[in-house]
């Protein structure tokens, strides 16, 4: 493993698109595990513009991350909600539904959850 490892989300491993423009996922494989940084523009909501990409009606992923702007509210299956905006450290479990909230787009860094994130289903 490198002393160093320099790399920029504009040259990513991967961008996956979400539905209908909404944002995208640009994603880092790194030794210690990939790493995304998710782009939602207003209007971005879970179960519109990722759901039918993966078929699940809400989202299976773990996430730990940070927020480098805008605004998003996470609804947990069991009716717990919070919003997270610029400068907030997340972690939320799976079993969840989320949007963006307000007319700027919400940056999210993660490096727990977005391995598997707004991948199509095969077949």
């Amino acid at each position: 493993m490198a002393g160093l490892v320099r790399r920029n989300f504009d040259s990513a491993d991967e961008t996956r698109p979400f539905q209908d423009g909404t944002g995208r996922l640009d994603l880092l494989m790194t030794n210690g595990g990939p790493v995304g940084r998710a782009v939602f523009e207003p209007g971005w909501h879970w179960t519109e513009h990722v759901g039918p990409l993966v078929g699940t009606d809400r989202c299976t992923a773990a996430h730990t991350g940070y927020v480098v702007s805008g605004l998003m509210k996470i609804v947990m299956d069991d009716g717990e909600s919070t919003e997270y905006g610029a400068g907030d450290f997340m972690q939320v479990a799976p079993g969840h539904d989320a949007w963006v909230v307000g007319d700027e787009a919400c940056v999210v860094l993660d490096w727990t959850g977005f391995g598997d994130y707004a991948k199509p289903r095969s077949g």
